[in-house]
């Protein structure tokens, strides 16, 4: 038997044995059922505490002449709706990024994506004043992209070639560079304003005209991430072992990384600048359901998804009746995950 063949064997009973669908099947169903109660609970809770019941009455029996309808409606649901789905963006960005990269340090706010798009919105914000929400996230994916295409550039003019280590450090020295442009064109501009919210990052103020927008974006990337889900597992296992399999793998690295752009995209011209969520959530979805990635992109989505929406919970009752923003709550526990990984990866060196 020739070494490719070894490989393919070897591949597939890795995958067989590393794989663990009850588990993911549990965390599904259990996933969602407590997101679907976080949900609820995040918007019962603000300056005017609501109960529960009245929640899922607005939702089920709206009444416009209840105020506490009304403030449900308008003001809560699209938050609560809009942080889910952010947190199923940056997921499963992350998930895909990881396992086409075999890189476990990958990430869209590690790797410059959500410091690119930030950028671009500076730069809306600066020339194009009361540009619509669509052509903002556009203006997004373009600015995920450049910040893709110049870290790994960066990342690969290094001796030695690209390596996990190298493209965090030109992601991170990109992602300073790009803010620090967004905060110059801030104050020149006078946008400063304008630009907070992205920098603090949070989903205060999102609205159902967003959602809208938003919605058919993030449901194709995350069907064509799960119709890629196989081809990524196999990139997992090494592209010797993935061109075995059959796979071309240049075709589907480059549909994956437009579906990252996507997600990054979309997810950043809402929330703006919260990162480490795609570091932590595939790590752990790896960790409990095992290596295939038909099982953990989905599992990202659903667990991506709770976090959000409970970190935005805890970042209204950190010091009420002040917010405190998503973008210090996440990397609370984002970076002592990153500096074990990073140790970690150190070590494998």
């Amino acid at each position: 038997m020739s070494n490719s063949s070894q490989e393919t064997e070897q591949g597939k009973a890795h995958i067989k044995v590393h794989s663990r669908p009850w588990t993911a099947m549990l965390i599904l169903t259990a996933g969602i059922a407590v997101l679907v109660l976080g949900i609820a609970v995040s918007a019962s809770f603000g300056a005017a505490d609501i109960p529960v019941s009245t929640v899922w009455e607005s939702v089920f029996r709206f009444n416009p002449d209840v105020t506490a309808h009304q403030i449900i409606q308008e003001i809560r649901l699209p938050r609560v709706l809009g942080g889910a789905m952010v947190g199923a963006c940056f997921a499963v960005a992350g998930a895909i990024m990881q396992g086409m990269t075999r890189n476990p340090l990958a990430d869209s706010g590690l790797l410059g994506l959500n410091a690119g798009a930030g950028f671009m919105l500076a730069l809306c914000f600066a020339f194009f004043p009361g540009l619509p929400f669509m052509y903002l996230i556009m203006y997004s994916f373009i600015g995920a992209g450049l910040g893709a295409v110049l870290v790994f550039g960066i990342g690969s003019m290094a001796k030695g070639g690209l390596t996990p280590v190298r493209l965090v450090l030109a992601g991170a020295a990109l992602s300073i560079l790009l803010q620090a442009l967004s905060e110059g064109i801030a104050l020149y501009f006078r946008i400063g304003q304008d630009l907070a919210f992205w920098y603090a990052g949070g989903v205060a103020g999102t609205k159902w005209y967003q959602l809208k927008i938003m919605f058919p974006w993030i449901a194709f990337a995350i069907a064509g991430a799960i119709a890629l889900s196989r081809s990524i597992t196999m990139l997992s296992l090494g592209d010797d072992v993935a061109r075995g399999l059959g796979l071309r793998a240049n075709r589907v690295k480059f549909a994956g990384m437009l579906i990252v752009l996507v997600l990054a995209g979309a997810a950043v011209s809402v929330v703006g600048s919260v990162g480490f969520i795609g570091l932590v959530i595939p790590h752990l979805t790896r960790k409990l359901v095992g290596v295939d990635y038909r099982w953990i992109i989905p599992c990202s989505a659903v667990l991506g998804s709770l976090l959000v929406v409970l970190a935005d919970l805890g970042a209204r009752m950190w010091n009420p009746p002040h917010e405190t923003p998503l973008g210090v709550i996440i990397p609370l526990i984002g970076v002592p995950f990153f500096l074990y990984l990073a140790r970690k990866e150190r070590r494998s060196l």
